[in-house]
């Protein structure tokens, strides 16, 4: 079967159910609309990307390293899949909108201020993030991999800032200093992560995120444990 491209298809649409196409395209590309517009777009982005990330990952890992019917497990990949996306997309919206809000209530109408970015992603990683889950009360696993992927990100881009020169810290951005820290940081980074995550894992592995714990056992613990050529090369039980 041919490929319609998108404007054929909303041709058909709009044969079958009629609508003024050509109305919602001038509000859409109205300048008029287009902070509260951006919102919306932003939502959607959001529950897209949240989709595209979630799902291959989650149906790796669950399957992989998750017990039940196969029933169990793609309900598993289904609800992280959508807990993903839909708090992705909340949290866009909360970030959108409460920027277009300071920025029309701010000290200076129309443009935005140096550190609405902040409290704007204060406001939405808080609502959206930083709950519990009603059923269980626990922090929602998909919740915590997303701020810790996020928490990661920015201590490498501090990391990064602090030795920049003109913009970092008093004595670590000056040149000398700036070059050895950049040069050594991560080798020694790398390796005092790998310490303790395997001092954590070996001593504390309650307190590791779920999904870590189950990759790391598979690698580190099931490989101790075998009674057959079966079970040493192609199962681990």
């Amino acid at each position: 079967m041919p490929k319609q491209n998108p404007q054929a298809i909303l041709r058909k649409l709009t044969w079958v159910y009629p609508f003024p196409q050509a109305a919602l395209e001038r509000i859409v590309l109205d300048p008029r609309y287009h902070d509260l517009l951006a919102v919306v777009k932003a939502a959607r982005n959001g529950a897209v990307y949240g989709t595209k990330v979630r799902f291959p990952h989650a149906l790796v890992m669950i399957f992989l390293f998750r017990s039940g019917t196969f029933r169990e497990k793609a309900s598993l990949v289904l609800r992280a899949t959508r807990t993903h996306a839909r708090n992705l997309a909340k949290f866009a919206t909360i970030y959108k909108l409460s920027m277009l809000l300071l920025k029309t209530v701010g000290p200076t109408p129309g443009k935005e201020g140096p550190y609405d970015t902040l409290f704007a992603g204060a406001l939405g990683g808080y609502i959206v993030f930083g709950g519990r889950s009603r059923r269980s009360g626990k922090i929602p696993s998909v919740n915590q991999q997303i701020v810790i992927y996020i928490f990661a990100r920015v201590a490498l881009g501090l990391a990064r800032l602090a030795v920049n020169p003109g913009h970092g810290l008093p004595v670590v951005s000056r040149e000398g200093p700036s070059a050895v820290i950049s040069q050594h940081a991560w080798p020694v980074f790398a390796s005092a992560s790998w310490a303790m995550v395997m001092y954590l894992f070996r001593w504390h592995p309650e307190d590791l995120q779920s999904s870590l714990r189950s990759s790391m056992s598979y690698i580190y613990r099931q490989s101790e444990d075998w009674d057959s050529l079966r079970n040493f090369i192609w199962h681990n039980k």
